[in-house]
């Protein structure tokens, strides 16, 4: 458990001690490697191939590794030279990944999503100038990026079919790669020496940020950031993570949090498996099955708004209702047990969640593959609700907090003593510290090395002392476990002088299966107002089960009886503030926030400003009637 320290006259900080320190020497890549020498025939991975998941063992996986950094090596890859991957999740990434790191060398992950300008500046401010890519597509984006640049790029397919264009250079699939580098006239010494070179002080990653304000910023991440944080977390997080557990990973391999996970599994002894596409995620979840699951709170949602839509449906809302608060009541008595707040548990209250075990939360857990027993949520907030709705049903919702920048987990609920509502303690080798104005800082073994050539942000991004400044407040209670109540660039100002943090009532009303997503306005306004947008996987089932006609999104946003659902969405979160602090009036908008409207990042985090300018008329509405 962390220690803490302060009281309200001094700043508060919460600190969790080191378990495992690792010699200068020590690189990412040592984790497969160690991983070789104790089980070389247990699947590491399991790939989806026609159809079917194969699994991969760790010995097959590192005779590839080391065949592609062979490839790498011949093509003149050098120590400390970035190498580019623009890829959805797949196995793929991961092969490639490793084969750089063994051949002494730096990934720098893109999102396939990105354009070419976005691909320019992480080309030009990086210095790659070999990428692999995933198909076409990307190869093509890469392609008119290096071109803009008047620079000549290398492009290494993952997929046969790859015709890179402009200035890129053709290359093979990957399985051809693998096959040439074992072709190849480098030898295993030159692997050898090449894995070798880095310790742990080496850059091992650059990771641009989503870029919500002004260019994105390369975050030098270091391989003691990804090595320290997997031997930690898999201890600090059993029995969660654990020999032979297997995973299936869909968040983004491009953003940090999948892949510092995805290094605490090949660590842990887990099996990895990846799907690159939400159409298939049930699908490949009931193939799979796993143990746990990394995700962020959206997935969750989505669930209970489709198993909520399905019973009322089936006029079975009321059974539905009885369910979830049985889940809830369940869940809350545990949280309260573990700190001595609560009595014994009533017989009836445990027959009755005992009854909805065995008929309604294993039709829950089957959606998740029917053995998930954890999930790990990031990104952004989980209702406390929805937390214990799922932890009451079977499945234990961990919270955690952290950025690009911490290499994601900073803290994370712990299975055996978690805390709903909170994002858990510090882990291991962290603290963290609460500044005087509500700030949330860190330091510790996942704090990144600071921003690529950009010495000025990376001093602004420290403090005296080398805590890290995140930019978001929260505090930390007598346990150390953190909470997080907004940031602070995010804080709304209102005419009248009122401070508004919009996350927690954002949470709120997104925990309607109505609503996708909400954003709060306000900044110099008379009140506090808010832009709805509605999700359209919802708006079918919603509409059978109020007795409506089916109605599209923009029907939908004018009709009376979604327009008084939102207003009830909208009325409990009001109820949790003050008359001040509320939400006097609404718009609800006849399309989504997506990544290519320009309004979410890839981690689908809201880009306010972006929201705030492009919908200016229809806020500057809300304040005119």
């Amino acid at each position: 458990m962390p220690t803490t320290t302060g009281n309200h006259h001094t700043m508060r900080e919460a600190s969790t001690a080191l378990i495992h320190d690792l010699p200068p020497e020590f690189n990412t890549t040592q984790l497969l490697v160690d991983r070789l020498a104790r089980e070389d025939d247990a699947p590491l991975f399991s790939v989806k191939r026609d159809g079917s998941w194969i699994d991969v063992s760790t010995a097959d996986f590192v005779a590839d590794v080391r065949s592609l950094a062979k490839m790498l090596l011949a093509a003149g890859i050098g120590a400390g030279q970035c190498v580019g991957i623009m890829s959805r999740t797949r196995y793929e990434w991961a092969l490639a990944e490793q084969a750089i790191w063994f051949a002494g060398a730096v990934s720098v992950p893109i999102y396939e999503t990105s354009s070419p300008h976005q691909v320019a500046w992480i080309l030009e401010d990086s210095g790659a100038r070999h990428v692999f890519a995933e198909d076409p597509g990307c190869a093509r984006v890469i392609g008119q990026a290096a071109g803009s640049l008047g620079e000549e790029v290398t492009v290494w397919s993952f997929e046969q079919e790859a015709s890179p264009a402009d200035s890129c250079i053709p290359a093979a699939g990957l399985r051809e790669l693998v096959a040439a580098g074992a072709a190849s006239q480098v030898g295993d010494v030159q692997v050898e020496t090449a894995r070798t070179a880095a310790g742990l002080r080496d850059l091992a990653t650059l990771v641009y940020t989503s870029g919500t304000t002004g260019r994105p910023k390369g975050c030098m991440m270091t391989h003691a950031n990804f090595s320290l944080i997997a031997v930690n977390l898999t201890p600090h997080m059993a029995p969660v993570l654990g020999t032979g557990e297997r995973t299936l990973m869909f968040l983004p391999l491009a953003h940090v949090l999948a892949r510092a996970v995805q290094q605490v599994c090949v660590h842990a002894g887990s099996t990895i498996a990846h799907t690159p596409s939400a159409s298939t995620l049930v699908q490949d979840l009931a193939a799979v099955r796993p143990g746990f699951l990394l995700a962020v709170p959206r997935i969750f949602e989505k669930i209970r708004a489709t198993a909520a839509a399905t019973a009322q449906a089936a006029g079975k809302e009321r059974l539905f209702a009885q369910a979830e608060s049985a889940a809830i009541e369940y869940s809350r008595s545990a949280d309260a047990r573990a700190r001595g707040l609560a009595s014994r548990r009533s017989p009836v209250r445990l027959a009755r969640h005992a009854l909805f075990n065995k008929v309604l939360y294993p039709r829950l857990r089957a959606v998740l593959g029917g053995r998930v027993r954890y999930a790990i949520c990031g990104a952004s907030a989980l209702n406390a609700d929805l937390a214990h709705f799922f932890r009451g049903a079977g499945v234990g919702l961990l919270e955690g907090y952290g950025l690009t920048e911490t290499t994601a987990p900073a803290t994370v609920n712990m299975a055996a003593n978690p805390r709903v509502g909170s994002v858990g303690v510090p882990i291991p080798g962290t603290t963290i510290r609460i500044a005087p104005d509500g700030e949330v800082l860190v330091r510790g073994i996942g704090v990144f090395a600071g921003y690529h050539r950009n010495a000025r942000a990376t001093a602004a991004a420290f403090d005296g002392e080398g805590f890290f400044r995140t930019g978001d407040t929260g505090t930390l209670d007598e346990a150390g476990f953190l909470r997080i109540t907004g940031r602070k660039k995010d804080i709304l100002v209102t005419a009248g002088g009122k401070n508004v943090a919009p996350g927690p009532l954002e949470e709120i009303i997104r925990s309607s299966p109505l609503v996708s997503q909400v954003v709060l306005v306000g900044e110099n306004r008379p009140f506090i107002a808010a832009l709805l947008t509605l999700d359209p996987d919802e708006i079918a089932p919603w509409c059978r089960a109020n007795s409506l006609p089916a109605l599209s999104v923009a029907e939908a946003a004018v009709h009376p009886a979604v327009l008084a659902g939102l207003q009830a969405a909208v009325d409990a979160a009001n109820a949790t503030v003050s008359r001040a602090e509320g939400i006097r009036k609404f718009a609800v908008l006849d399309s989504e926030f997506t990544e290519e409207s320009g309004h979410l990042t890839p981690s689908l985090k809201v880009k306010r400003a972006s929201v705030a300018h492009d919908f200016r008329a229809r806020i500057d509405e809300l304040y005119s009637r």
